[in-house]
């Protein structure tokens, strides 16, 4: 891989805390260009818009998804911006290429009669054993919090400490915040700690050996598990579900959007306006379910028939 290119990734490790799993995209991003320039006959570095754009088309006529041209793209943007502040290159060749059309979905989410299903199908501690006792502790401080599953298992023991109600967590580009920690889900933590206390683990979610935490594979079979107990389809269930369903009731009961922002940890509002989404349809599908002039009905009651 070029220089440049390494040069980029230790960047966004150093200053911006790029998750290892973002590291090694990027890395193979990068290597997919470095390969396609190459057969243009330049190096990476000097690429113009030209050939960035040929390297874009072919991703698209290669059928790649568009979520993942938009990863690709969002990569070349950021290193070609990354080598004209570092005066490699006096441009950003990739600044001003169309980025793919999104289509537009939804987040999935659980109704809030499935997740109390989820929560009773871990049992109540200490009368279920410890991967129960897991489970229920992940599942209560994910619905709580929003948290994503990597900061989830990220959590230290010492997060327990003392009587606090709030947790630190460490998110995405290394920025911190705190999150409420319901009663329950400390409650189901400590009962979690307790039993593994002989483990003598830093980690409130350790893996086998106690040093190293819970891996995310680890913890979806767990989940798998959680689902089958509760009457639930599996496929329909994931950590990242579980956080779709806590900021969609969050704001179903009234919650303020800003405030939900900062419990997510968004940096920018506008990904978590994708649930007032959520909201509308919800509440078109009960317009449609219930307002008397629903289905082109009307009669006695209808709107039609108030006066004004």
């Amino acid at each position: 891989m070029a220089v440049q290119a390494e040069s980029f990734l230790e960047m966004l490790a150093a200053e911006r805390g790029a998750a290892a799993n973002t590291l090694r995209a990027y890395a193979r991003d990068l290597r997919d260009l470095e390969s396609f320039v190459a057969g243009a006959g330049c190096a990476m570095a000097d690429a113009d818009a030209g050939v960035l754009r040929d390297y874009m088309a072919g991703l698209a006529q290669a059928g790649l998804s568009p979520r993942t041209q938009a990863r690709r793209l969002s990569c070349l943007k950021q290193f070609y911006l990354f080598l004209s502040r570092e005066g490699v290159r006096t441009d950003n060749p990739a600044a001003l290429l169309d980025a793919p059309r999104l289509p537009a979905t939804l987040p999935r989410f659980l109704t809030e009669e499935e997740v109390d299903a989820l929560l009773g199908a871990c049992g109540t501690p200490p009368d279920d054993g410890r991967r129960w006792l897991a489970a229920r502790a992940a599942l209560e401080i994910l619905y709580a919090s929003g948290l994503r599953i990597s900061e989830l298992l990220a959590l230290p023991r010492r997060a327990l400490a003392g009587d606090a109600r709030m947790l630190l967590v460490r998110g995405k580009g290394g920025r911190e915040r705190l999150v409420p920690l319901s009663v329950q889900a400390r409650a189901a933590a400590e009962a979690l700690a307790a039993r593994d206390q002989a483990l003598r683990s830093p980690y409130l979610f350790p893996g086998r050996d106690g040093q190293r935490p819970l891996t995310r594979q680890g913890f979806d079979r767990i989940l798998h598990d959680v689902a089958l107990r509760a009457g639930l389809d599996p496929a329909r269930l994931s950590p990242h579900v579980l956080r779709h369903s806590f900021a969609t009731h969050m704001l179903a009961r009234g919650a303020d959007l800003r405030a939900l922002q900062m419990l997510l940890g968004h940096a920018d509002i506008a990904t978590t306006q994708i649930y007032t989404h959520v909201l509308a349809e919800r509440l078109r599908a009960v317009v449609e379910a219930h307002h008397p002039l629903a289905g082109g009905r009307k009669g006695a009651g209808g709107l039609g028939n108030t006066p004004s």
